[in-house]
């Protein structure tokens, strides 16, 4: 074999073994009298520098948000025949009946703040609720009916019931049958009622009408009367 072949066949060699392994010495190799110098080993991956500046104490001072604490689903909180009543607020979205004379399986009950009456009870729309100091809450009975109930439709509910209140005790929310056989809401005893001439979410037209009407507050009893120069007109005799 011929001496360049020779050294063919070692640099092969020293290269097969350089991609596999790192040598732990300098190999120098000899080509016909002339010595060909290693190359340098390879040197140890050095980390970067820290970056310097607002920008990296920034990125220090960051830290992650928190996890959102989940709302808990409301419980039952009392029963009352095919009528459940919740200790808070529906997790769902309700869609509240378009119109205040057709009653629904769900009712959401609301307290609201007014600076002119104080904190009152709407329904899931916004719309007022009213009590009438012609019924009773011991036992609760509602007297407003016929046309009386056209001018002040009863909230009423449906069968199988739910109720899910904001503000209020669940507690003293209930329901009670009236005379045309419909079961109405009731707030610590009292029926309530909405007022036909109310058109839009958070009027309360039907304030102190003939001294005996208010919008109900979350205990089930009234609100403050507006001012002597607001007050509404009277409604005909005996409603």
């Amino acid at each position: 074999m011929k001496r360049t072949s020779i050294v063919s066949v070692v640099i092969a060699g020293v290269l097969g073994l350089s991609a596999c392994a790192r040598p732990a010495e300098p190999i120098g190799l000899e080509f016909a009298g002339a010595t060909v110098e290693p190359t340098a080993p390879p040197t140890a991956d050095v980390p970067p520098e820290p970056a310097d500046g607002p920008d990296a104490e920034l990125a220090g001072a960051e830290t992650p948000d928190p996890p959102a604490t989940p709302v808990p689903e409301p419980t039952v909180a009392k029963t009352q025949k095919w009528v459940k009543i919740y200790s808070g607020p529906s997790r769902k979205d309700v869609t509240p009946p378009k119109g205040i004379r057709t009653g629904s399986r769900t009712v959401e009950l609301n307290a609201t703040e007014n600076q002119q009456i104080g904190t009152y009870v709407t329904d899931g729309a916004g719309r007022t609720l009213y009590r009438f100091d012609n019924d009773s809450n011991k036992p609760p009975k509602a007297t407003c009916n016929g046309d009386c109930a056209k001018a002040w439709p009863p909230l009423l509910i449906k069968s199988p019931g739910k109720i899910f209140p904001k503000g209020l005790d669940p507690k003293i929310l209930g329901y009670v049958e009236r005379a045309d056989g419909h079961c109405q809401v009731t707030i610590n005893g009292w029926p309530v009622y909405y007022f036909a001439k109310d058109e839009k979410p958070g009027d309360f037209l039907g304030q102190g009408v003939n001294g005996t009407w208010f919008a109900v507050n979350p205990e089930g009893g009234r609100t403050r009367p507006l001012p002597d120069a607001i007050q509404p007109a009277p409604e005909s005799p005996g409603n």
